[in-house]
Order: C-alpha cells, then sequence, then structure tokens
C-alpha cells in the first residue's frame, strides 16, 4: 500500500464524508437500527452519534481500513451498548448466518467492487426479518450529470479508493436478495455528480 493510499487517502474521504449535507443523511437513517447491529464500512465511525443507545443492543463494525477506523475521535464507553471493530470486508463477513436485526451501510456500496458477494454476505447474517438500512450516492437521474460521472468515473475510483459515481443503487439492492420498502432520492447540496441519494430500508426476500 503506497503513501497516497495509507496516509492521504483515509484523511480524504473522512473529510468528504464528515461534511454536513452527507451528516444530515445518516441523521434521517442510522437511528432505525435495532437490537443486533452489523455497520458494513465504519470509516472513522461517524454513524455512531446517531444510533439510538434505547434500541441497539449491540454494534459490530465492519471496515477493511483500519487507518480510516483510527481517524475516530468517538468515546467507545460512552455509547450505551457493546461495540467491536472487525478489520473485514463486506465480501466475506467473519459471522454466524442469522445473526443480526439490522445492518447499517451508508456510503460505502459505492467503492465495493464485488457488491453481489457483499449483499449476500448481508443477508446471509441478517435474520429472515432483518432489515437493510442504507444511504448512498450514484447514479444521477438527468442525463447531463449522468454524462459527467461517466466521464470523471475512472480517475475518480483510482483516487478515491475505489468509489464508483455510477452505481444504480435500487436496481443493486433489488438484483441481490432485498425487497425494498421505503426508497427516497434526491441531490443534497454539493457537486451534483457527487450529490445525488439514495436512501431507505429494504428487506431479505
Amino acid at each position: 500500500m503506497g503513501l497516497y493510499h495509507k496516509h492521504i487517502l483515509p484523511k480524504l474521504i473522512d473529510f468528504a464524508c464528515r461534511q454536513k449535507p452527507n451528516m444530515k443523511q445518516r441523521e434521517k437513517v442510522v437511528p432505525l437500527a435495532t437490537g443486533r447491529v452489523l455497520e458494513i464500512g465504519i470509516g472513522s465511525g461517524l454513524n455512531l452519534p446517531f444510533y439510538n443507545n434505547q434500541n441497539v443492543k449491540q454494534l459490530t463494525a465492519l471496515d477493511p481500513y483500519e487507518a480510516l477506523w483510527q481517524e475516530n475521535n468517538i468515546a467507545i464507553d460512552d455509547l450505551g451498548f457493546d461495540f467491536q471493530f472487525i478489520k473485514a470486508s463486506s465480501e466475506n463477513i467473519p459471522e454466524d448466518n442469522n445473526t443480526f436485526d439490522s445492518a447499517v451501510i451508508t456510503y460505502t456500496l459505492c467503492s465495493i467492487d464485488d457488491v453481489k458477494k457483499a449483499l449476500h454476505e448481508i443477508k446471509r447474517v441478517l435474520k429472515p426479518n432483518g432489515m437493510l438500512i442504507f444511504c448512498e450516492h450514484g447514479k444521477a437521474p438527468d442525463k447531463s450529470v449522468e454524462r459527467v460521472q461517466q466521464l470523471i468515473t475512472p480517475i475518480w475510483k483510482r483516487l478515491g479508493g475505489g468509489c464508483n459515481l455510477q452505481k444504480d443503487i435500487p436496481k443493486i439492492i433489488t438484483n441481490n436478495g432485498f425487497k425494498i420498502n421505503d426508497l427516497k432520492t434526491m441531490y443534497i447540496p454539493g457537486w451534483k455528480p457527487i450529490s445525488y441519494n439514495f436512501w431507505g430500508t429494504a428487506r431479505p426476500n
């Protein structure tokens, strides 16, 4: 791993993900989590303040990039629920079948290469009546914006840790073992090619 990916990229990702519009989006979805919770791609822990500790019993957080997790400034003992961090990828979740009541994934699907395998792994570890809670950016509905996404995605992926701006998030979720119960979309404040958001909940089917 080069200097950029080891030392610079984690700080850039953390800076981008903690911008106010993104944090507002997290605030909309993270409190929906209940019971035993799995968070995919915790990064530096930006979702942690939004969990409702009256409803969450335990949180297991995965991320393959420990350097990004080390950017956190969260007092784990003050969360109000049990917490563990595991260095692991979403394509190979080291947990048993039917373990979790909720799975939370925010601004992470964009950078997962094998989203099919990742979502099937999430489905495997969720209980049959479990809930996938998501907030992601992706493919814009406006052709002019989509053309810009197509143009810049190759270099964006190289500089942004694999972030793909063109993923059709609802299609990816529904094609890989889930039925979306609730879906909202909008451009959040910011540059349009990186600002079209999808958020909501889905159940295993």
